[in-house]
């Protein structure tokens, strides 16, 4: 249960962080469609491991390998099943955790549920899976970017190192220019040294990814529900680390009054547009045609390389020394991730307005 995202594209993912290899299977892509493999495996490159000085130096080439669905480069429109072989995974590093509950993750609750785990990178639990995730969403934005949808994400904050900034001030092209994914230098640079600090310590630090969708058609959303903004923080909300999902003004709005939060309509050039955004895209839980914009906040790591108290299966006390290979922040990694959650709910919504209209 709980390992299939989507209703008509419906990506599946399965396998654990240590053990021969992750996939998945996606399902509900139309048949015929051109797909630029190069692109999925770019998508890859900028969420595997070992990829920076502020990263996990645990080494994986990440290299994605299609087993069905294309053929000569096109969608069939069957199933896409694919896998990612697990090839530097050193198991012994977890041997201590065997019996032991690291503190914050999800050891305990995976132990009380199941009655049993694969403690080894922390089994089903571990940030690995979301490379599936990115194989998946890679494909819908290719099918996205044909219909003039665009998706970008980018580092806004690391610990209190804000980029300050308007996303209109910003310029995509630059996201990846450096190993943060900030699209501001001078911001990035503070980042980066900052986290390089916090891993010297052996400790780790959270951060926030900003997401913007744009070019959105109005209309794609259902009014209960299923709300465009509930799907988007559904998906944002399901990926590890992730402690809060905000769109528009988010929690801000709560202290703005309503002369100032609202939207004011108007006409340019016989095209229905709004003088500000605070809605961030979506009104009555359906695009509107501005910008979708939203905020994901991700925790410090909860593996640190620092000693820490907790208690092993037995009930115990103990002390743990951490041992293995973590990030000391996530979202630089995590920002094709984002990208990827929001183009799988996007493509779906896009899917179902179209059998909405046949």
């Amino acid at each position: 249960m709980g390992n299939t995202f989507g209703n008509i594209a419906k990506l599946t993912t399965f396998g654990e962080s240590h053990g021969v290899a992750i996939g998945g299977i996606l399902e509900g892509i139309p048949a015929g469609f051109e797909l630029d493999l190069e692109k999925i495996q770019y998508e890859l490159d900028r969420r595997k491991p070992g990829q920076s000085a502020i990263t996990t130096q645990r080494k994986e080439s990440d290299t994605v390998q299609f087993l069905s669905g294309i053929f000569e480069g096109k969608t069939l429109g069957t199933p896409i099943g694919f896998t990612i072989q697990n090839e530097d995974n050193k198991s012994k590093d977890y041997s201590h955790l065997k019996e032991n509950y690291r503190p914050s993750h999800a050891d305990f609750t995976t132990q009380e549920k199941y009655g049993i785990r694969d403690y080894r990178g922390g089994g089903r639990a571990s940030a690995r899976e979301t490379a599936c995730r990115v194989v998946g969403g890679a494909i819908a934005k290719q099918f996205l970017e044909k219909e003039g949808i665009l998706i970008n994400s980018f580092v806004s904050s690391v610990g209190e190192i804000n980029l300050n900034k308007k996303i209109e001030e910003l310029d995509f092209s630059q996201i990846d220019s450096n190993s943060v994914r900030c699209p501001d230098i001078e911001a990035a640079n503070k980042m980066e040294s900052y986290i390089k600090e916090i891993k010297k310590e052996g400790d780790s630090v959270g951060g926030v990814i900003t997401g913007v969708i744009q070019y959105l058609p109005t209309g794609l959303g259902e009014p209960t529900f299923d709300k465009l903004h509930a799907q988007l923080g559904k998906a944002m909300l399901s990926i590890n680390a992730v402690k809060g999902f905000e769109y528009g003004s988010g929690f801000s709005g709560a202290a703005m009054r309503g002369s100032e939060h609202n939207d004011i309509f108007e006409n340019k050039e016989g095209i229905v547009t709004t003088k500000t955004n605070n809605s961030g895209g979506i009104q009555g839980g359906i695009s509107n045609g501005q910008p979708v914009n939203f905020r994901v906040a991700f925790k410090p790591v909860a593996t640190i390389m620092q000693k820490q108290n907790s208690v092993n299966e037995s009930g115990e006390e103990i002390e743990l020394d951490f041992k293995g290979r973590h990030d000391p922040c996530v979202v630089p990694r995590a920002v094709p991730i984002v990208d990827a959650m929001a183009a799988l709910t996007i493509f779906d919504f896009v899917q179902l307005n179209k059998l909405s209209k046949v």
